[in-house]
């Protein structure tokens, strides 16, 4: 069976410049293994109770993320990690947080961590060097979990975006549809209509009825579902008494505000023998128009959508700072995080300063902020919260303070929020984006951003200057 020597050792990065008697001593305490390509070497959850050193080969860790094995880093003998992995001296690492398998032919060597004091007397400078690929690896598993993060809430966030756009989209699809029918059916009725020998006077008369109902709706108050069905019950019984049978003529004409004392009119110039014909033409026609303006709404919704996410990212703008309409840009926030708040049934209410002056801001990586207080806020409450927006301005500060009903941070972790990677969601739930980033964000802009906290109410509060000229270049945000 092949063993391990000095040699091997040596040409280990790590310990490459270690004596002899070094590299011996540590052949002597270790335990020399040979694993075959796939093959596990540590698996989740077992004890992480050995330095395990690369003779040869690679080993590949995939860190189990909810279940599942998400690739995260490659250990190998090279600069970065220097061919040492497991456990390093003076790590709070107590298990195997995911899985490592042998990438081609490997043979490791395997030191107890029973032995990390006498390798520290022994030679002080190679505890500190491992220590060094101990921090490059954390930097790089940290790197990793955070595109990892990111690239999981940009996929809720689409996720969210689609279902967004689904809705109008799907509405315009039903409503060409009904249009098409009501189309092919105005032609079958103003067949009719013409066979009854009603005169273009008549029609310019019901237009200019409809006109007049049309302006008058502007000024009218909206009725109240008892109020609605009454008017619909008495035009009902109207067509009744002339002859028609038609619920949904009735539900139409009241909606649109035409009362039964105009019908009366139509009837008296045109007579009963042609109002039969009238009132399908006439439905037809107002639910012809309800469905364009549905459709205008609709498109409508999905055209603002697009504005919302090409405002919210800044597509048009380059990377220097430019002036902006914080309001504008909250809102925009609120409409693509609107399928969450939905979901959660939440009451928003805004108390916006009316004489905001522009802020001078990179403005994607501001709206970041406001994106990740807002989901964060959300993530926080339960169903039928509350999340309340107010805006500020004191002379040479812009102020937002975002509030939400939720449980609250608990006391012990409140000054850890803004600490790069610490989190309390479940990977994927969040934003992604960190507290600690957000708060990188707002000091570039030479803001700054304090919580208050306690059980059903938590607010962060941001603080912008309005005119900031001393940062001329975005910031490159690097964990």
């Amino acid at each position: 069976m092949k063993t391990a020597n000095t040699d091997d050792l040596r040409k280990v990065i790590a310990f490459s410049d270690l004596p002899d008697g070094h590299l011996q001593w540590i052949l002597d305490h270790s335990d020399y293994e040979e694993i075959q390509d796939g093959q596990l070497v540590a698996k989740y959850g077992d004890k992480a109770d050995h330095l395990w050193v690369l003779l040869e080969g690679k080993v590949t860790f995939y860190m189990n993320v909810n279940g599942r094995q998400v690739y995260f880093f490659t250990f190998e003998n090279n600069n970065s990690n220097g061919g040492v992995g497991g456990l390093i001296p003076y790590s709070r690492m107590k298990t195997i947080p995911g899985y490592a398998y042998a990438t081609g032919h490997t043979r490791i060597l395997r030191l107890h961590k029973d032995h990390f004091t006498e390798l520290e007397q022994l030679n002080p400078g190679l505890i500190q060097k491992l220590i060094g690929y101990m921090t490059e690896r954390a930097k790089s598993f940290a790197t990793t979990k955070l595109e990892h993060e990111k690239v999981n809430a940009l996929g809720n966030l689409a996720a969210g975006i689609a279902h967004e756009l689904n809705n109008p989209a799907a509405a315009i699809n039903r409503i060409s549809s009904e249009l098409k029918r009501r189309l092919n059916l105005n032609y079958e009725l103003t067949e009719e209509l013409v066979k009854s020998k009603v005169s273009s006077e008549h029609i310019q008369g019901i237009q200019e009825m409809i006109t007049e109902t049309e302006s008058r709706a502007s000024g009218r108050k909206k009725l109240t579902a008892l109020q609605r069905m009454s008017n619909e019950d008495a035009m009902e019984d109207w067509l009744l008494k002339n002859g028609m049978n038609n619920r949904q003529a009735a539900e139409t004409f009241s909606e649109f505000g035409i009362t039964t004392d105009e019908f009366d009119n139509i009837l008296h110039n045109i007579g009963k023998d042609a109002i039969i014909h009238i009132v399908p033409w006439l439905e037809n026609l107002i639910s012809s128009q309800k469905i364009l303006e549905d459709l205008a709404d609709a498109s409508g919704r999905i055209s603002a959508l697009v504005g919302a996410i090409k405002s919210h990212v800044q597509m048009d703008r380059g990377s220097d700072k430019h002036p902006t309409d914080i309001h504008k840009d909250i809102d925009n926030t609120l409409t693509l995080l609107g399928f969450k708040l939905r979901e959660k049934n939440i009451e928003i209410k805004k108390v916006f300063f009316n004489a905001m002056p522009p802020v001078s801001a990179f403005v994607g990586e501001l709206n970041q902020v406001w994106t990740n207080l807002i989901d964060n806020a959300v993530y926080a409450m339960p169903q039928n919260g509350r999340l309340a927006i107010e805006t500020g301005y004191d002379g040479l500060n812009a102020y937002v303070n975002i509030i939400d009903s939720g449980s609250g941070i608990p006391e012990e972790i409140q000054s850890r929020i803004f600490d790069p990677f610490f989190t309390t969601k479940k990977v994927g739930e969040g934003t992604g984006i960190g507290l600690d980033i957000v708060n990188r964000i707002i000091k570039h802009h030479n803001g700054e951003i304090r919580v208050q906290s306690e059980p059903g109410r938590t607010v962060f509060t941001v603080r912008i200057p309005i005119n900031d000229k001393s940062h001329s270049n975005q910031m490159t945000i690097k964990p």
